[in-house]
């Protein structure tokens, strides 16, 4: 089996006229986490979209656990079942307990039955920190509660790769950490992670390599000390002078 779970080759994206991915390539090995960066607008977010196929490529490749996504013959509900994603709302089902939540897709997808689905919940409930909150409803949740409880929901597909856009960005500062730890303990744990993030220090302490994304190139990529911390690019100097600078640091560092 190989090591690559994430393979992106000449990956373009426009929406009309407007041209956002204009070439991306990407390669991601097993327990690789690869956290990209970048302005708004740069491109990050839709390229999350495309490696699940939330958005359909205008041109280029991808191939995700062996299975090449962007063939038109592929079953993609099956493919995408090996990808986790999770968004910057929750997206959970507010009539649904959190532990419905963690069955219901397992059940109906994956096929498992009342009691299995149950016994995955649990055991990702418990890894998240929420095993307590097993019959709350989300709206009695705080919004890093619900984010973790998102992440537990695609944890419990089993998936080869996890992707996160921007995670924590619609969080209050004070619950940012809690899901960044939760994160940081799936990386410990080796699972291979896609992080569109505005974290950098998460990014810096936890990912193996960085993208940094401005008008839908990979303008610079790297280890997260040497993108980060010295930069070659001068487009991601300035990007990261402005955000690292603490006169313009807001909470999520952008």
């Amino acid at each position: 089996m190989s090591d690559v779970v994430v393979e992106v080759t000449g990956l373009k994206k426009s929406f009309g006229p407007l041209e956002v991915l204009k070439g991306i390539d990407l390669s991601v090995n097993r327990g690789d986490v690869v956290c990209i960066i970048g302005p708004s607008g740069s491109g990050k977010s839709t390229l999350l979209r495309c490696v699940n196929l939330l958005e359909e490529p205008t041109g280029g490749k991808i191939v995700v656990h062996g299975t090449e996504l962007t063939d038109p013959d592929v079953d993609i509900d099956a493919a995408r079942t090996k990808i986790g994603m999770v968004f910057q709302s929750f997206n959970l089902f507010s009539h649904l307990s959190v532990l419905n939540n963690l069955t219901v897709a397992q059940r109906k997808v994956l096929k498992r039955d009342a009691k299995q689905a149950q016994e995955v919940a649990l055991r990702n409930l418990e890894r998240v920190g929420l095993s307590d909150k097993v019959n709350a409803m989300p709206n009695q949740l705080s919004g890093g509660q619900q984010q973790r409880v998102a992440i537990a929901r695609a944890l419990s597909m089993d998936p080869d790769v996890m992707l996160f856009d921007e995670p924590t960005s619609a969080l209050d500062p004070e619950l940012v950490g809690d899901v960044l730890g939760v994160m940081r303990q799936l990386a410990d744990e080796g699972m291979t992670m896609l992080v569109v993030t505005h974290e950098m220090q998460f990014a810096r302490e936890v990912a193996d390599r960085v993208l940094f994304m401005d008008g839908g190139y990979v303008v610079e990529e790297g280890p997260a000390e040497q993108v980060i911390g010295a930069p070659q690019h001068e487009r991601t100097q300035s990007f990261l002078a402005r955000v690292l600078d603490p006169t313009h640091q807001g909470p999520s560092g952008s």
